[in-house]
């Protein structure tokens, strides 16, 4: 009687294999999907809703690693942050430069996209390989709606971030005098 060879458990491909097998893009599709990111720059909740809501992918993303949420919200369109959040918008996602919509958001001093991200799970501390929170956005640009509101969401200011740095460090260095202040009260 002849030993059987045990068999390999066959495996699933890779990530690189699954891309490779792929047909590249042509470019009519590829314009498509610039005017996708397109309409999250530029606020046009009309044109992205149906596309949501016929299956487009709500977390796409583009070279940057930018996701159309990312985009819609650094640019202030309260609306399109709304319908990408409606249809499974992610807001933790972090696009290549280590930054969430709620970064965007507080660098740019959207008080109400900042109150919109956070009621929609966007974590309050939330910091990618950088260490650097939204929090210290917010203190870095002066910005001290967005800090209270970050803070009072639990924001922690005392953390650091990569290079040792918390949010009055960062206040202080940018000269936001008005976060420096409010920080720098809590002791």
């Amino acid at each position: 009687m002849q030993a059987m060879q045990p068999t390999q458990a066959t495996q699933a491909p890779s990530e690189a294999d699954v891309q490779a097998a792929r047909p590249p893009l042509d470019e009519a599709t590829l314009e498509w999907l610039r005017q996708v990111f397109q309409y999250a720059r530029s606020g046009d909740a009309a044109q992205l809703g149906p596309l949501l809501a016929q299956g487009l992918p709500p977390n796409l993303r583009n070279e940057r690693g930018d996701t159309l949420l990312m985009l819609a919200a650094y640019h202030g369109h309260l609306d399109t942050v709304r319908v990408l959040l409606e249809h499974g918008a992610d807001p933790e996602i972090m696009n290549d430069a280590s930054q969430s919509p709620l970064h965007g958001a507080a660098f740019k001093g959207d008080l109400a996209i900042t109150t919109l991200l956070l009621d929609h799970g966007a974590k309050a501390d939330n910091a990618g390989p950088s260490g650097r929170t939204a929090l210290m956005f917010a203190a870095m640009f002066n910005r001290t709606e967005i800090l209270q509101l970050l803070m009072a969401r639990g924001a922690n200011p005392a953390a650091r971030d990569a290079g040792g740095v918390n949010a009055l460090d960062a206040a202080r260095k940018m000269g936001a005098d008005d976060t420096a202040a409010l920080l720098a009260a809590l002791g």
